[in-house]
């Protein structure tokens, strides 16, 4: 199989383990997706860029800033707003010119942008306040490719790390290695070490 948005490639992989066969190489595949996509569960977002533009729907809690879920860059951005409150995106702004993309240091620091920000002195995001049949209605829709611009390569230690992890498990049952001098020896619990690695990227959900 191929492995699909993974975090670290089967050579990688195979290396860090000292493999040099090509018996499990299937297998490390397998675990090496399974690592990636529960490293996106521990830091609640996705560390790999999508291939084509997609659309999303956003609310304006501000006349001046969108927040918007991870995006890799701004080939492909569109970025139209719904003026009436009617569900129709049907204006279409400028980036540079209308609004820019922050952090402003995304790009140089191979991050995401996750803000939208207004600089026209005509334009301003569209809010529909009140509980109207408009009321709740998202006022922005941005198409882009959404995700990071490139793997971070504590993330992809992270991943090296876990995958190996859970290869080691199907030779220890039970998480027990084996008995030493001082008794059973266990393998620690699944994915602390990866976890305390990914929490300076985790993204707290805001309701």
């Amino acid at each position: 199989m191929a492995i699909t948005n993974g975090y670290a490639t089967l050579a990688a992989m195979k290396a860090y383990l000292s493999i040099s066969d090509t018996t499990d190489d299937t297998l490390l595949e397998t675990l090496i997706e399974s690592a990636s996509r529960s490293i996106d569960k521990i830091a609640n977002r996705r560390f790999y860029a999508d291939a084509t533009a997609t659309a999303r729907l956003y609310r304006a809690y501000s006349d001046v800033f969108v927040y918007t879920d991870d995006i890799s860059s701004t080939t492909g951005l569109i970025v139209k707003v719904d003026e009436a409150g009617n569900g129709t995106y049907t204006k279409t702004l400028t980036l540079n010119t209308d609004f820019i993309m922050d952090p402003l240091t995304a790009s140089a620091l191979g991050r995401p942008f996750t803000q939208l920000t207004m600089v026209s002195n005509t334009e301003s995001w569209p809010i529909f306040p009140g509980l109207t049949q408009n009321g709740l209605r998202p006022g922005v829709q941005v198409t882009a490719k959404f995700g990071w611009p490139s793997v971070p390569s504590d993330v992809n230690v992270a991943c090296l790390i876990l995958t190996a992890d859970l290869y080691k498990r199907k030779d220890a049952p039970g998480g027990v290695l084996g008995l030493g001098d001082l008794g059973v020896i266990r393998m620690s619990p699944v994915g602390r070490d990866v976890s305390q690695m990914i929490r300076a990227y985790q993204k707290i959900a805001i309701a």
